[in-house]
């Protein structure tokens, strides 16, 4: 009963702060940190960790979780770049702490002090990409904190088996090595063992159900081998997701797909928040339990640990970013500051934080840990964002996105196109073939009709808008009958899921092409790819009609976007239009190369090569 009135609250409070964070302006961790030290402080709640319940319960799906959603491909490219913000980062600020620690607090064994700093080390991914997405933060730094925490966290809790490991009998350097060997070969090994077999159990589960129920075993079929072998479980649950995430749009239908992305994005957020909750409800009881150690001893070391990890973080990236070439190369000067100041820390420093051995000092420590989690969220998370609008980083333009977007998928859809010529025999119903024809065309023109001017509705616009009523109208059909009770329930569920599906993906918000421009808007890639026509054509030509489209004006037709020929100065309207001229002014010139006419776009298309320019 207690676990079940504990789980409803939890519920609650998470979705109540979920709700009130953007309106109060402070990052949600940081609420729910206050919220669960104001329900601590009610006389009666007493709530304490386990911490296998942290360490092997909530840590495995938090990092699996966020290791299906990064990309090996990205990884791979950016790996020298991740491990100078993951390993050099959390090996220093390891030590610093240790050392800093032993210094202030002589009675605390080295051993134990750097364990602390393993604890207080890695960063919270998930609090500084949320963070770093409400304030602005351009895409590449969010990209390379989800990376970095891929590997930080397996790092530190390296190193923190290692201090915890010294702290019981002394231990060599050829131990020390050998630990980091073990853990790391047989990490990877458990990580990739039951990575490759849930991608051949998965490949042979049609379900959406079954390959939903599977994926939450992924993640601790990686981690308790590792640990049993006394190797890296996270880092075996890190590896399982990269190589699950990178098969699944191969192995899964797209319904499984689909929802296990929103089962895993739901349980990630209520596992993450959680914890940061019961961090708060922590707080009251530790502070209780430290009051031997005197004020000034207590304020004293909490202090030194919150200020050595927040300037050794901060100087070491920087550090990093001058001796790591490929760092350099992504990320300038600006960025990296920003990088070093992302530093909140979070689930797992509360998850070492309870594996610490059994010292005197120990209530002192876990404090002091848990000061560097409210204190990292409340100076850090709190003047990020000023600090990114101070330094001006440049944000995503959502105009490029459309544009790469709608190049990528004219490129599918042409794909499509041959695919369905090559299939064609012929005998085929023509108003089959059309139908297939307008609905693959129509994928490639929503994404189009996101650029130009969006003033007036565009055709896509206007589908969805009555095609959402007419489904509405079906819905209220099919409730009626229910309501009636004359159709059994199987066919009623089963018509009312055709109609969700098809309003669901009519329903689907753009996550590209809203917000406003800051500049020209041509090819996102710098003309990386561009073909012989490309570059042989003008990056301009004086149009022949400005503004308008010759032959929509002589037929009487209208337009939704214009675009110019670079050859000719041709005038045509884009294939979003009712008459798409100028396809038609390519197909009976053969001039291969246009321009977007719309005011504030530079971009170019090659027709014969189907590449953006």
């Amino acid at each position: 009963m207690l676990i079940g009135l504990a789980v409803v609250a939890a519920v609650v409070l998470i979705t109540a702060g979920a709700l009130a964070a953007p309106r109060l302006k402070v990052p949600l961790p940081l609420l729910l940190l206050v919220i669960g030290v104001l329900v601590g402080l009610v006389p009666g709640v007493r709530i304490e960790l386990d911490p296998e319940l942290v360490l092997g319960g909530v840590l495995p799906p938090l990092l699996y979780a966020a290791a299906v959603q990064a990309s090996l491909v990205d990884l791979k490219r950016t790996i020298w770049s991740v491990l100078g913000l993951a390993a050099i980062p959390v090996v220093v600020t390891t030590l610093a702490v240790g050392f800093a620690l032993h210094a202030v607090l002589p009675s605390v064994s080295l051993a134990i002090a750097f364990a602390l700093g393993a604890a207080v080390a890695p960063p919270d991914a998930v609090a500084a990409t949320a963070l770093g997405r409400s304030v602005g933060m351009p895409r590449r730094l969010i990209g390379l904190l989800e990376d970095e925490s891929l590997l930080n966290d397996p790092v530190a809790l390296t190193a923190l088996t290692v201090a915890i490991t010294a702290a019981s009998h002394v231990i060599t350097p050829v131990e020390v090595v050998s630990d980091l060997v073990r853990a790391v070969v047989f990490g990877v090994a458990s990580g990739v063992l039951v990575g490759l077999a849930a991608r051949w159990v998965r490949r042979r589960l049609q379900d959406p159900v079954l390959s939903v129920v599977t994926s939450f075993a992924i993640p601790y079929a990686a981690f308790l081998p590792a640990q049993a072998l006394e190797g890296s479980g996270v880092l075996g649950a890190v590896i399982a997701g990269l190589i699950v995430a990178q098969a699944t749009p191969r192995t899964t239908s797209p319904r499984a797909r689909i929802a296990e992305a929103v089962n895993w994005r739901s349980a990630g957020f209520v596992l993450e928040n959680a914890v940061f909750l019961l961090i708060g409800l922590q707080l009251p009881r530790l502070i209780g339990n430290v009051r031997e150690f005197g004020l000034g001893t207590v304020l004293g070391v909490c202090a030194v640990v919150l200020v050595v990890v927040v300037a050794a973080r901060f100087l070491v990236v920087l550090a990093a970013w001058a001796v790591v070439p490929p760092l350099r190369h992504r990320v300038d000067l600006r960025g990296i500051a920003v990088l070093g100041w992302a530093g909140m820390r979070g689930v797992v420093t509360l998850a070492a934080v309870f594996v610490l051995p059994d010292v005197r000092e120990l209530p002192l420590l876990q404090l002091a840990a848990f000061v560097v989690v409210g204190g990292t969220l409340l100076l850090q998370g709190l003047t990020l964002g000023p600090l990114v609008r101070a330094l001006r980083l440049p944000v995503a333009d959502p105009a490029q996105d459309a544009l790469q977007a709608a190049e990528l998928m004219d490129r599918a859809t042409g794909a499509a196109t041959r695919r369905l010529d090559g299939l064609l025999t012929g005998d085929e119903p023509a108003d089959v073939v059309s139908a297939l024809r307008t609905r693959n065309a129509a994928q490639s023109s929503r994404l189009w009709e996101l650029l130009g001017d969006q003033g007036g509705e565009t055709p896509t616009a206007l589908y969805r808008r009555l095609r959402l009523a007419m489904l509405q109208a079906q819905r209220d059909v099919v409730l009626a009958a229910r309501d009636e009770g004359t159709t059994d329930d199987p066919v009623l569920r089963s018509a009312l899921k055709r109609i969700d599906q098809e309003e669901a993906a009519l329903d689907v918000p753009e996550e590209i092409g809203e917000g406003g421009r800051r500049e020209e808007l041509v090819d996102p890639r710098g003309g990386k790819g561009s073909c012989e026509h490309l570059r042989s054509a003008p990056l301009a030509i004086t149009p022949s009609t400005p503004g308008k489209c010759e032959d929509c004006v002589r037929e009487g037709s209208t337009w939704v976007h214009l675009r110019t020929c670079l050859t000719c100065g041709h005038v045509g309207c884009c294939d979003s239009s009712e008459r798409r001229h100028a396809d038609l002014h390519f197909r009976g010139t053969a001039h291969p190369v246009m321009r977007s006419a719309e005011p504030g776009e530079a971009w170019r298309w090659c027709y014969v090569d189907e590449r953006l320019g």
